[in-house]
């Protein structure tokens, strides 16, 4: 499966599809959440909010692959990502972008 954030892949002709998205929502517990908020009172690396944001960003894209395999798509194009904040302690990792598939070379114009 093939995510590009740029809107065509550069080695092979595509056929456009559908918007494709995902969205995953991960909470800290509370106990972590509050040695962040310690941490953000007196500054310093706020970690286990970066591994709260990376592991929801992995199941965000990996649940977007899987939603365009579902369609019938060999990956997306113009992926973008965004990051609404829901609530406190918590992140939403949002991604879409357009199905495609590839254009076999016997088809193209």
């Amino acid at each position: 499966m093939a995510l590009f954030t740029s809107d065509r892949p550069s080695d092979r002709p595509i056929r456009e599809g559908e918007i494709i998205h995902a969205s995953v929502v991960n909470a800290i517990n509370i106990l972590r959440d509050v040695r962040e908020m310690i941490t953000n009172t007196f500054g310093g690396k706020m970690k286990r909010y970066e591994v709260l944001m990376d592991i929801t960003l992995k199941q965000a894209l990996e649940k977007l692959e899987t939603e365009a395999r579902s369609k019938g798509y060999d990956g997306c194009v113009a992926v973008r990502i965004s990051h609404p904040r829901i609530a406190d302690g918590a992140c939403e990792i949002f991604a879409y972008g357009t199905g495609f598939n590839y254009i076999a070379a016997d088809q193209e114009q």
